[in-house]
């Protein structure tokens, strides 16, 4: 099946990776349905873009919502589970509170979102689903003892949900990403160099992922690792200073 003859459901479509990817599946001719908090940085004058305003923290809405998106779209046969935070501190500074958080956007809502789409893909003629995770699902490393369980997470479950669904002609994929340059580090305290080969663009993940939903239906792509080739780190100082 071509691009121009799938429809997509993109998580945290407004912004970095999630906006990348909804660019190129755009100008493929896919049909996209966008997820997100709120479009005001991403709205694109494109009737094959269809924007939904959604907090996927909020579980108990995440399932309902899905099931409501199902039934107005009944053509999805792609899922590009994406949205996510990046929050980086020693584990005893989170909260009960802030932990609960974390880990509902970060690991359960994908958990959610594949379990609504799934129903709906094993009553079709199969389809795909592309899992956004990390360098932090591979190695885990200090300061990301939240953002490496909610990874580490999702690559098990990726594993787990691929051959529970292949029987289904459902393939599922899982991206790793090293360091993204992207909207990701705005509230962070550090984020990549300013040299090109210090980072990864965001379209180098969304042509990643194109290149996934057209390869031969028969081959699965199991995980995808990127990294850049000259890893640098920036630390801002006050921002670094005020996490302390």
């Amino acid at each position: 099946m071509l691009l121009h003859q799938k429809t997509a459901v993109v998580t945290g479509s407004s912004s970095g990776i999630g906006r990348a990817i909804c660019e190129k599946l755009l100008s493929h001719g896919c049909k996209v349905i966008g997820l997100a908090r709120e479009h005001s940085k991403f709205a694109p004058n494109n009737k094959l873009y269809f924007p939904y305003q959604i907090d996927l923290a909020d579980l108990d809405e995440t399932s309902s919502f899905l099931k409501k998106i199902i039934v107005d779209h009944k053509d999805i046969n792609v899922l590009i589970s994406n949205a996510g935070y990046g929050k980086f501190q020693s584990l005893e500074n989170f909260s009960v509170k802030q932990i609960k958080e974390f880990l509902d956007l970060n690991l359960l809502s994908h958990i959610l979102v594949c379990q609504a789409v799934i129903r709906h893909l094993k009553n079709k003629t199969g389809g795909d689903i592309i899992i956004m995770g990390s360098e932090a699902g591979v190695v885990g490393k200090k300061k990301s003892t939240l953002y490496s369980a909610a990874k580490f997470g999702l690559r098990g479950f990726a594993q787990a949900l691929r051959d529970e669904v292949s029987s289904n002609d459902i393939r599922v994929c899982l991206i790793n990403p090293g360091m993204v340059r992207s909207s990701f580090f705005d509230k962070l305290d550090f984020y990549p160099g300013e040299n090109h080969e210090n980072a990864i663009e965001a379209l180098d993940v969304a042509a990643s992922a194109i290149d996934i939903l057209m390869m031969r239906r028969g081959t699965v792509v199991d995980e995808v690792n990127l990294s850049p080739i000259k890893k640098m780190i920036v630390f801002d100082k006050k921002k670094h200073e005020k996490s302390l």
